[in-house]
C-alpha cells in the first residue's frame, strides 16, 4: 500500500507542478476554454505516458550509456517550447476556429517528448519504480501516472478557464497571453543556455 501512495505522490508532484506544458494549458484555458483545450491535455497526457513506457521499457539503458542524448533532446525541446511560447504570446482570445492558433493534440504529444522536465520525470520515475526482475511494478506505476497526469493537466485547464472571470475583457486576456508566452520563452531560453553551458 505504501508503494502505491509513493507512486501517487510522485506522479501528482511531477504533474501538478508548474512547467512548460502547464503554462500552455492555462493560457489555452483562458483563451479557448476547457473543451477546446482538452485535445492538448489529451495529447500531453498520452505523450507523457508513452514517453514513460519508452524510457522504462528499454531506452533508460541507452541514456545511461550515451548521456549526450539528453543534451540534444534538451536543445530540441527548448527550441520547440520557444515556438509554443511565441504562438501563445501572439494569440488572441478569438472563438473563430479558422483564425485561432489553439494548442492541438499533436503539439501536446510532441511537447512532452521534447520537454526536458518530462524526460527528467521519466528518468526519476523509472529509477524509483522499476525492477530488473519484473515489469509489473513499472506498468502499475505507468497506469497510476496516466490517471494522475490526466487529472492534473485537466485541473490546469479548469484553472485557466476560471481565470477569465478575473481577466474579463479581451485586452486583459491578450496581455495575460503575452505574459504567459514570455514566461514560456524565458524558461526555454534558460534551459537552452543551461544545455550549452554543460561541458
Amino acid at each position: 500500500m505504501s508503494l502505491f501512495i509513493a507512486m501517487f505522490t510522485f506522479s501528482l508532484a511531477m504533474s501538478i507542478s508548474p512547467g512548460p506544458v502547464n503554462m500552455v494549458i492555462i493560457s489555452s484555458g483562458v483563451s479557448y476554454g476547457i473543451r477546446r483545450t482538452f485535445s492538448f491535455v489529451s495529447g500531453a497526457t498520452i505523450g507523457f505516458t508513452m514517453l514513460l513506457l519508452f524510457v522504462g521499457l528499454g531506452f533508460y539503458r541507452t541514456i545511461n550509456l550515451y548521456p549526450f542524448i539528453l543534451k540534444y533532446l534538451g536543445i530540441a525541446g527548448s527550441v520547440f517550447i520557444i515556438y509554443m511560447g511565441y504562438l501563445i504570446a501572439r494569440s488572441n482570445p478569438e472563438l473563430n476556429i479558422e483564425e485561432q492558433n489553439r494548442p492541438t493534440f499533436i503539439q501536446g504529444f510532441l511537447m512532452q517528448w521534447l520537454n526536458p522536465k518530462a524526460w527528467l520525470a521519466c528518468m526519476a520515475g523509472v529509477s524509483m519504480f522499476s525492477s530488473p526482475i519484473s515489469n509489473r511494478i513499472f506498468i502499475t506505476f505507468s497506469l497510476i501516472y496516466f490517471v494522475v497526469c490526466y487529472l492534473s493537466l485537466f485541473a490546469w485547464s479548469v484553472l485557466g478557464n476560471k481565470v477569465t472571470v478575473i481577466l474579463k475583457n479581451e485586452l486583459r486576456i491578450i496581455f495575460f497571453n503575452k505574459i504567459m508566452g514570455g514566461l514560456l520563452i524565458f524558461t526555454a531560453a534558460f534551459l537552452l543556455y543551461a544545455q550549452f553551458k554543460q561541458p
